[in-house]
């Protein structure tokens, strides 16, 4: 979706998200200010520590310049961690002539260089917010991968009303014209040297408008992420991927915020007028793209279908779930309305799993 969906927050379902469905970004100050005082929950925030590169754990038991100058690198090398604490750190980043902030989940226990999971918010939500309404963090604790949440670009501050520039979408990071493939392509090559992860494992999913920057990573960073897991996504910019990649993608049939059968949202928040793509014409690049078969195996189970591409190009694999009746929330949080029962955070890892490793 764009700015309407996540701060709106079929995910979160947050007080703030009634008020900021109708509202416009240029909503004064003082508004806005009112909105985060009432609906910041600071108890579910990390500490942190101000310094570039620094961490802060939390225990383990206890659950501007528009462009980056970091500089895109076809190839990295995993180095010695600094020290694998679990428990969730926040980092800064320096991008351009701004400090930039993601989180890294470390598991109790994993692989020697372990997998790499990014993990992009909606529009208007945050690092925390995807977080929780994922539970990517516990998944990742299950598993041994590390889960990294960034934040995206906000015009009020570092943590509120975030966006990602996907290519014609949303918001502030659009209409600024942010660098945020250079920004994420920079967190990998920091988790990569801090944590000592496999840079041949690297994955991203993202909800709405971190789904559309899911596909745009697809598109230009294909070098670094293996296979992506958009949820409520589009494809809305050229696509010109220098590799195979592998594509999952996840989409409710009622989605009106990014709608299933694309066009023009049926409800939006963000002021930026945009069509997006259909899910056929999204997932279709990217079956052509990676020499998949025309025709998908299909099975169903409920409301959930299931279509995948066989014989896909250099081990790729390229997916669909759609699930009927739909809306634009993500699957499994426990305030989703129509996709509870279906977790949509396990079946991406499965997914990813399943990928052979570069």
């Amino acid at each position: 979706m764009s700015v309407e969906g996540d701060c709106y927050d079929r995910v979160t379902r947050a007080p703030r998200c009634a008020i900021l469905g109708t509202m416009r970004l240029s909503l004064t100050l003082l508004l806005l200010g009112l909105v985060a005082a009432g609906c910041r929950n600071s108890a579910d925030e990390p500490a942190a520590t101000p310094s570039a590169g620094a961490t802060a754990a939390t225990s383990a038991s206890a659950t501007p310049s528009l462009t980056s100058t970091a500089a895109p690198t076809a190839t990295m090398e995993a180095a010695a961690p600094v020290a694998l604490v679990p428990g969730t750190h926040e980092h800064t980043l320096e991008a351009g002539r701004r400090t930039r902030k993601y989180l890294v989940h470390v598991p109790p226990s994993g692989d020697d260089a372990m997998a790499i999971v990014m993990v992009l918010h909606g529009g208007g939500g945050n690092a925390k917010q995807v977080m929780r309404s994922t539970g990517f963090d516990e998944v990742a604790d299950e598993n041994g991968f590390i889960a990294v949440f960034p934040h995206g670009n906000g015009r009020l501050s570092d943590e509120f009303l975030l966006t990602w520039n996907a290519g014609n979408c949303c918001a502030y990071a659009l209409a600024q014209g942010f660098d945020d493939v250079s920004f994420l392509r920079a967190v990998v090559r920091e988790v990569v040297a801090d944590y000592g992860a496999d840079p041949g494992r690297v994955f991203v999913t993202g909800m709405s408008n971190g789904g559309m920057m899911s596909y745009r990573l697809a598109c230009e960073a294909s070098d670094v992420f293996l296979g992506v897991a958009p949820v409520a996504g589009a494809l809305n910019l050229e696509c010109t991927p220098g590799h195979s990649i592998s594509l999952l993608a996840i989409h409710g049939t009622n989605d009106r915020m990014v709608r299933y059968e694309g066009g023009e949202p049926l409800e939006q928040a963000d002021p930026t007028t945009r069509v997006d793509a259909s899910v056929a014409e999204s997932v279709g690049f990217f079956v052509g793209h990676n020499g998949c078969d025309e025709r998908p195996v299909t099975t169903t189970e409920g409301i959930l279908r299931f279509d995948e591409w066989g014989s896909c190009a250099g081990g790729a694999r390229v997916a669909l779930y759609t699930i009927e009746g739909g809306v634009h929330e993500w699957p499994g949080d426990t305030r989703a309305s129509v996709a509870r029962g279906i977790d949509a955070s396990r079946l991406t890892w499965e997914f990813f799993a399943s990928l052979e490793p570069r």
